[in-house]
């Protein structure tokens, strides 16, 4: 057990590591970003078009592709068991995405106009979107590595997509600003994408490998993907909101809820760390019938994130002020942009403990394979409450008013699913803590 704990521990420091490069480097970018474009009608408009990249990530890498792929190959045994499994997945995979990446760019200009009908620059939002549709199917093909990888407990290439990427997008707005403006980051989404595959594909030849051979039909289990994916985008659905009502706001406003919650995200992103080594394990305790063992995992998991999540918001609203200025007040980005920011980050965290339990719980509903739809359901009231709330609040409080309903809905998704859990009789605290029986019995 001690092993097993200290394995755990391990991966968990490297992939926090490489994460948290990652991450760093991800705020270069948005600093640099920040200094040469500030907060205006172009930054709008490419935030607008990274919602290709903000939605298919979610999808494709961390969320629904780890959420459905990682348990398939966590109980896979053997190589001809590994083999078959690519087989019948990746080529299947790459068909749709490639489909979806085109019609994404083709679409873009009702793409943009739905989402943000306000928008002063459409032109240059629809083509930084074009541009941004080339990452879909290399971000599937990477997402596709990094749960293969992780089943097979590899953390370390699947932790280093994140620093790969940014490398590519740092460098091409450093390189090409001047020249391209805007334009330049989103080629550099395209490139990063590319090269997130590029840092994987060595460790997953070697460990997994290519499909031998086609499969007469090209088929996805779409009875299994479908809860994932209206989950993953409904999660995502509360950025969708923001945009379409920040559209309207004062130039600026939608890059100053971009820059809130990349910082706000932080906290999140080090506190899944845990849950996204010990996934694997979770998925092969319930595939054994070990309940037990898999309830005290994500007993941990929920105990672990929310003492660093809880503990991250405070700070961050205590010191907002001071975290943006060092991050982000620089260049274009003035003291007018840097105090709506400030003021956005502190609502934001109200809402960090429920996006963590989220993150955790999601996990749990889909490797167990029981109540598939449920967290979509829970996601679509918390959703709606984000929508309603916002819709409300923002002729009084503008762009504060979304990350108030940003941070109400994902609290009502983490009530519901918490609740879902335990009158489906899989209550993490139930499972870590033995009833007076079974501590006789000990």
């Amino acid at each position: 057990m001690l092993s097993r704990g200290a394995a755990d521990l391990r991966a968990a420091v490297l992939t926090a590591v490489l994460v948290g490069a990652g991450s760093a480097l991800g705020y270069v970018r948005d600093l640099l970003m920040a200094a040469l474009f500030g907060a205006n009608a172009d930054t709008d408009a490419f935030l607008v078009a990274w919602t290709v990249p903000e939605t298919a990530a979610p999808l494709l890498i961390e969320g629904a592709m780890a959420l459905w792929l990682i348990p398939l190959f966590s109980v896979a045994a053997g190589r001809a068991q590994v083999a078959a499994l690519v087989e019948r997945t990746l080529p299947a995979l790459v068909a749709v995405l490639a489909a979806v990446g085109v019609c994404a760019a083709a679409c873009a200009p009702w793409l943009v106009a739905m989402l943000a009908p306000g928008l002063p620059r459409t032109g240059l939002a629809v083509e930084c979107w074009r541009i941004c549709c080339a990452c879909v199917l290399p971000f599937a093909l990477a997402g596709y590595a990094s749960a293969a990888l992780r089943a097979n407990n590899v953390f370390g290439p699947p932790a280093a997509t994140g620093l790969a990427y940014n490398v590519a997008l740092v460098a091409c707005v450093a390189l090409w600003h001047d020249a391209l403006g805007v334009r330049a980051a989103a080629w550099g989404v395209a490139a990063g994408a590319v090269l997130m595959v590029v840092a994987q594909a060595p460790s997953y030849l070697r460990r997994v490998g290519l499909p031998r051979r086609l499969p007469r039909r090209l088929v996805l289990p779409v009875a299994a993907l479908l809860p994932i994916i209206v989950f993953t985008l409904l999660r995502q659905g509360q950025v969708l909101v923001e945009r379409v009502l920040a559209a309207d706001l004062p130039a600026g406003a939608i890059s100053h809820l971009n820059y809130a919650q990349k910082i706000a995200q932080v906290p999140m992103v080090v506190a899944l760390m845990l849950a996204t080594v010990t996934y694997p394990r979770l998925a092969r305790s319930l595939a054994a019938g070990d309940t037990r063992r898999a309830w005290q995992l994500l007993a941990l998991d929920l105990l672990a994130a929310g003492a660093i999540t809880v503990s991250a918001a405070a700070l961050l609203v205590a010191f907002a002020p001071a975290i943006v200025a060092v991050l982000l007040r620089r260049g274009a980005f003035d003291g007018a942009a840097a105090t709506a920011t400030e003021h956005v980050l502190r609502l934001y965290t109200i809402g960090l403990p429920g996006h963590t339990v989220v993150g955790v719980l999601c996990r749990a509903y889909f490797c167990a394979g029981r109540g598939l739809w449920y967290p979509a359901l829970a996601m679509a009231a918390g959703l709606t409450l984000t929508a309603a709330l916002a819709a409300a609040l923002v002729p009084d409080l503008a762009q504060g008013g979304i990350a108030v309903a940003n941070a109400a809905g994902i609290t009502v998704t983490a009530v519901l699913m918490l609740a879902g859990l335990h009158r489906l009789g899989l209550s993490p605290i139930r499972a870590a803590v033995p009833t007076a029986r079974e501590g006789e019995r000990v």
